[in-house]
């Protein structure tokens, strides 16, 4: 995929080692566009290690076809299954090691913070999440997933493209009054 001057791709992934969902966003000026997403499925892989490195090449494969400046990707949630978080973990970094290996940079989100972002609510269900996401981004009826480990993936880069547009992550500030104390000239008093 070619890009144009002013134009980011976002590459957003919902890691996992049975599924593995992910969303490519363009964003145009200040308008985002899905380009495409999917998911890829793992759990016909009985090698959890083969499934790691299915994971990275496939990650690899997405960012040679779509030159993504970004990747944002879920983060682990804390869960009482810890077998599940070590698999989910690995899952995850595996991803992010093959965007290390194209320099890509990578942003984390809480799945609560993603599904704020989205909705406006952290307890929002996928199936909400998907909705917005259809609505939003004005997708098709033919551009439903089977699973919605693709919408997830694409809102992580949807949550990414919100928090890009806001002052104060790209600040460094974790407040309003934190960020004008660090940008005296751009606030007026």
């Amino acid at each position: 995929m070619t890009k144009k001057a002013g134009e980011k791709i976002i590459l957003g992934i919902d890691p996992g080692t049975t599924v593995m969902g992910y969303g490519v966003l363009l964003i145009k000026g200040n308008q985002p566009s899905m380009v495409a997403m999917g998911v890829l499925e793992l759990n016909k892989l009985e090698d959890h290690y083969l499934r790691l490195k299915r994971i990275f090449e496939r990650v690899v494969q997405l960012i040679d076809t779509y030159h993504p400046d970004e990747l944002a990707i879920e983060a682990p949630f804390f869960g009482k299954n810890v077998q599940s978080m070590l698999k989910l973990g690995r899952a995850q970094g595996v991803a992010m090691a093959a965007a290390l290996s194209r320099s890509i940079p990578i942003f984390e989100y809480a799945p609560l913070r993603i599904k704020q972002a989205i909705t406006g609510r952290g307890n929002a269900s996928k199936e909400q999440v998907a909705l917005f996401l259809k609505q939003y981004l004005k997708l098709h009826d033919d551009q439903d997933q089977k699973y919605l480990d693709a919408t997830d993936g694409l809102a992580a880069a949807v949550c990414h493209f919100f928090q890009m547009r806001s002052p104060i992550p790209s600040s460094g500030a974790k407040s309003w009054k934190e960020f004008i104390n660090k940008n005296p000239g751009r606030v007026k008093r």
